[in-house]
């Protein structure tokens, strides 16, 4: 459930609301917006019905929230939700560009990608240090050595660093290396690692698993967010279906669904989506024509040499390539938003 203050709310009102939950044992998390706050309640709804909520100074309405993920949810928070990653900032108008190779490998490899993705316009730079395989004998990734690498690289180009946390013993280890954290599409429902990043305040950026529903997915975002790190960051790389012409099917339904039902930013992953580099960039293209807030994608001086995800992985031209067309594409259609703005006013 949701309490919708009044435009113009004094905080006095707002904190007294808010106390009055909490004395009942009801979880708060308070969203201010340009005209009007919302608080959520967290908790049993019996408990609210109890209270005479609506006859408070300042309430303007008490409202059930009918889905389960009441944090994630745009009823909860209106406006998107904007993330900042060291000078950038994840969820507007402009699209977020992530890349890099799928695992750290060397020194010389991270600081070469290093340096074009800074150069052709990205971001932040991806790079596995700890790798999730499913074979046992596959290469896992150079463990700390591989943070250092991206350390270097992001002193050298000021990039923010994304990297996957695959256990809670490595919390306190990555947090001194990486801007972002990303949570593996395996790891979407293991509860305690989303628990234990929830406690931290670094952006997360959560792959929907391979078989998760989209409901599953923001449920796992929920976790996060109840823990009180507001900074989490969608994607959808992918599901498991029958095809097998392509590793995975990229869900694009998924991106104005997600959109419509949470405030959250997303963005999409066509490098896992479709496993197969002459794909990539066309399914680049799809997910920021459907609206999606970014990309996270793979890429590799020398793919096929590469220790791992090779097939998927683009290479420096061809990333310089995408990078340009899907900067045309966003172009085009913040056009088209600011003339029908200016139409409709």
């Amino acid at each position: 459930m949701i309490v919708v203050m009044k435009e113009g709310a004094h905080q006095e009102q707002i904190d007294n609301v808010a106390k009055l939950l909490q004395s009942k044992g009801l979880g708060v998390h308070i969203s201010q917006g340009a005209e009007k706050t919302i608080i959520g309640i967290i908790g049993p709804k019996e408990r609210v019905f109890e209270l005479p909520m609506e006859t408070l100074p300042g309430v303007e309405k008490v409202v059930t929230v009918s889905n389960p993920f009441k944090l994630a949810s745009r009823a909860f928070h209106p406006q998107d939700t904007l993330i900042q990653v060291g000078d950038h900032v994840i969820g507007g108008a402009h699209p977020t560009i992530m890349a890099g190779p799928c695992s750290v490998e060397s020194r010389e490899q991270i600081l070469e990608i290093a340096r074009f993705v800074k150069q052709v316009g990205g971001h932040i730079l991806r790079g596995g240090a700890f790798k999730p395989r499913s074979s046992p004998y596959s290469f896992q990734g150079l463990g700390e050595q591989g943070l250092k690498y991206l350390a270097e690289a992001r002193e050298e180009t000021g990039l923010p660093i994304v990297s996957e946390i695959m256990e809670i013993e490595t919390l306190p280890l990555m947090s001194d290396y990486v801007d972002v954290f990303q949570i593996g599409a395996r790891n979407m429902q293991n509860y305690p690692l989303l628990r234990a990043v929830g406690k931290t305040n670094k952006p997360v950026l959560l792959k929907r698993g391979l078989s998760a529903t989209i409901e599953e997915w923001l449920m796992s975002a929920e976790y996060i967010l109840s823990e009180g790190n507001p900074n989490v960051i969608l994607c959808e790389r992918g599901i498991r279906t029958f095809e097998t012409y392509t590793r995975n099917t990229l869900d694009l339904n998924a991106v104005p669904v997600v959109q419509h039902l949470s405030h959250l930013p997303v963005i999409v992953d066509p490098s896992h989506g479709v496993g197969k580099w002459k794909y990539v960039t066309a399914m680049a293209r799809a997910g920021i024509a459907a609206g999606a807030n970014g990309l996270i994608v793979e890429i590799h001086p020398n793919p096929s040499e590469a220790l791992s995800d090779g097939p998927q992985s683009l290479t420096l031209d061809n990333f310089a390539s995408m990078v340009q067309e899907v900067t045309r594409i966003s172009e085009a259609l913040n056009a088209v938003g600011e003339d029908l703005y200016v139409a409709k006013n």
